[in-house]
């Protein structure tokens, strides 16, 4: 009986995970990864992997697309401004609220432009102020205004 048992299932075919995994053709070695679900099962899962890579040319037709406005206003970063229309923040530690309007800054970033590609910024200037608080000295604060909200100073 145990003769028959044998014979019987050396005659059937392989069946299981393993006989299907003989009969897949396996994938590329370069584009994909077998991995295992666990050690109880043994099914396998492909997963293919594509990667995009910028070339250096790329890059640099992206920075060559900024407008010159754009441009002109990166060279401006770093020079002092002065506030011309009323406005008032509520973000300053210690202090209620802040009217900019004719406070003294210095223009600290240009945010239309992010990794080299134009964004929708509706304040697109970020400025830093210094306000003197009674009791605790002068108090570094940023506001983001837009360009007819303020003036540069020639200095």
């Amino acid at each position: 009986m145990s003769s028959l048992i044998a014979s019987s299932a050396t005659v059937l075919p392989p069946c299981g995970p393993t006989a299907l995994k003989s009969c897949i053709s396996p994938p590329l070695a370069s584009q994909s990864r077998t991995k295992r679900a666990s050690s109880r099962r043994a099914s396998t899962m492909t997963v293919r992997c594509d990667v995009a890579v910028k070339s250096a040319d790329s890059v640099n037709a992206e920075e060559a697309e900024l407008s010159a406005e754009e441009i002109e206003a990166k060279a401006k970063v770093g020079s002092s401004i002065r506030v011309t229309a009323p406005l008032k923040v509520y973000h300053v530690n210690r202090v209620p609220e802040v009217d900019l309007e004719g406070m003294e800054g210095k223009l600290k970033d240009y945010v239309a432009v992010w990794k080299g590609k134009r964004i929708s910024a509706n304040l697109p200037y970020k400025v830093e102020f210094f306000k003197e608080v009674e009791g605790r000295g002068p108090v570094k604060f940023v506001a983001h205004l837009k360009d007819d909200e303020f003036e540069f100073i020639d200095a």
